[in-house]
């Protein structure tokens, strides 16, 4: 490693993902290791906050032990510990938080706290290490829908959010309903695949006024009350078709928003981020409406799209770069507001 590069070591623990990664310069990533508790909230149709808390108990020394190891790495050779503390469950944070803290003391490192959804929209930089604001960043994951105007490093003007249900919610409950399961973003995917998109019209929300705002709790029970309506006629109904039809009106939203957004604002590159990147029928459409305006699209990979510490090592080392410290006294913060 060469004197002038800055190595961080970052720590994820918003959800259910016990993760630690070690960064350098915030685009080279030497180690990401990712610890998912999916298997154990499966049985509850989603996640428990108190588990998902006792589960990184457990998990997190080994986490981190492990992102130094793979990196060849010790504590005393990284330059700072950077620790999501907000937005996210307050139990499940406290655990990394506690965690980065006792390293930052031990090591006599600095701390820099960072944003969730501002780790996502770094996850951008990692695999397109030409990518720099500013830029357009739809981020939506199981707790959050937004629209980003990424000023700068670091720097963020929101321009749009979600008014109810965030899309990775509405995925999950339409999954549940259907029968599928948890999670529910993975599962509507695969089975829209062999659906008709077209089968039922499923309504789009825009909110007047806020033409850059999400709601997705009006399609949500749009498609319980089509099932219910079925089965009270005795009719059958086609789950794939369900499916495929939920997604393509969940995902038209999401495009057109985001490419209004790049339009009003004359901005030639976008990105997208979050859980719900992960989903084919988001990442083709929002590709075609790129190509459409002559846009350049950043995705990351799906294993950059979920929670992990990759992402936000790359959102520490900015943050570290413009001076931003944080004290023994840093806290959790469930509600952590982007863009101050």
């Amino acid at each position: 490693m060469d004197m002038k590069d800055t190595a961080i070591l970052a720590i994820e623990s918003s959800c259910d993902e016990t993760a630690a990664a070690v960064v350098v310069n915030g685009r080279d990533v030497k180690s990401n290791i990712i610890a998912s508790q999916i298997d154990i909230h499966k049985i509850y149709g989603g996640v428990v906050p108190e588990i998902a808390s006792r589960k990184h108990i457990e998990k997190i020394n080994q986490v981190v032990d492990e992102a130094l190891s793979v990196a060849d790495m010790r504590l005393k050779d990284v330059d700072a510990i950077c620790v999501t503390y907000g937005p996210g469950l307050v139990g499940a944070l406290l655990v990394g938080v506690g965690m980065a803290k006792a390293l930052s003391y031990a090591a006599g490192r600095p701390l820099v706290g960072v944003h969730h959804i501002e780790g996502h929209i770094s996850a951008n930089y990692i695999e397109n290490k030409d990518l720099e604001p500013p830029f357009i960043c739809l981020v939506a994951s199981g707790g959050h829908s937004h629209l980003v105007h990424v000023l700068d490093y670091g720097e963020y003007e929101v321009l749009g959010r979600t008014r109810d249900d965030a899309a990775g919610e509405a995925f999950d409950k339409v999954a549940r309903a259907i029968g599928l399961g948890y999670p529910g973003g993975p599962k509507i995917d695969a089975l829209s695949k062999e659906g008709n998109s077209d089968a039922i019209i499923f309504p789009r929300a825009s909110i007047e006024g806020a033409p850059y705002d999400f709601s997705f709790s009006g399609v949500k029970s749009a498609v319980l009350n089509y099932m219910n309506g079925c089965k009270m006629k005795g009719e059958a109904y086609v789950e794939a078709d369900i499916a495929a039809s939920f997604q393509k009106a969940v995902v038209e939203v999401l495009v057109s928003h985001t490419i209004l957004a790049a339009e009003d604002l004359g901005i030639s590159k976008v990105a997208i981020a979050g859980g719900v990147a992960c989903n084919s029928g988001l990442r083709r459409a929002m590709s075609k409406a790129c190509d459409e305006n002559k846009y350049r699209l950043f995705m990351p990979s799906p294993l950059l799209c979920t929670d992990n510490a990759a992402m936000i090592g790359a959102a520490g080392f900015y943050e570290f770069k413009k001076g931003v410290r944080h004290g023994l006294d840093l806290n959790a913060i469930p509600n952590l507001p982007l863009g101050g």
